[in-house]
């Protein structure tokens, strides 16, 4: 059985016709690492779901600096939610960082699966309520915990992403220096 469908079947029960047509409506793509999926002032019109590799949304202010929003690895789903709810220009880029497996639902076909499989609507539901928990939690940790302990969390939450991100990006996402980082790093590993 496909990961995405595992996936779904976490939270709806699909019958094999069902998962049939929800299979005929995606697409699956293979990316090389550093390929930019969408760039920040494009209307998102796409879901990604990771079937293998990871990837990040972040954006870039107006002093160059990155500041990654989230990381998606297999099993995950990334999107600009903003954009792809809104259909206006978001404000996120999504890469892959390292080779990956994508399965692309485009907002017009998941409109058409709601039509035909309306606990799809249940599920997307789901997915944008944990997200939303997710980054309320996250903006609570940034104001409320040490850059150790959010650090600590990650590596909690995100333990599979450590050998595979470059610590700048992992920097960026603690919102610290890679500098810090790396002395945190190092300070952390010697207890």
């Amino acid at each position: 059985m496909p990961l995405i469908l595992d996936n779904l079947s976490k939270h709806i029960t699909l019958t094999p016709q069902e998962q049939e047509l929800f299979l005929s409506k995606t697409e699956i793509r293979q990316y090389k690492a550093k390929t930019i999926l969408l760039n920040a002032g494009e209307v998102c019109k796409t879901s990604y779901f990771v079937n293998s590799g990871v990837l990040r949304s972040f954006n870039i202010n107006d002093n160059i600096v990155e500041h990654v929003l989230s990381f998606a690895s297999t099993g995950w789903w990334i999107s600009d939610m903003y954009s792809l709810l809104s259909q206006k220009p978001g404000n996120l880029f999504i890469q892959v960082i390292e080779d990956a497996e994508i399965v692309v639902l485009s907002k017009e076909n998941q409109e058409i699966l709601y039509q035909e499989i309306p606990k799809l609507e249940r599920f997307f539901r789901i997915l944008t309520e944990n997200s939303l928990v997710a980054h309320q939690q996250r903006l609570m940790d940034n104001l409320s915990l040490t850059a150790e302990e959010r650090f600590e969390k990650f590596c909690e939450k995100h333990n599979d992403l450590i050998q595979k991100v470059p610590q700048k990006q992992i920097a960026s996402y603690l919102g610290v220096t890679p500098e810090f980082f790396s002395k945190m790093k190092a300070k952390l590993l010697r207890k």
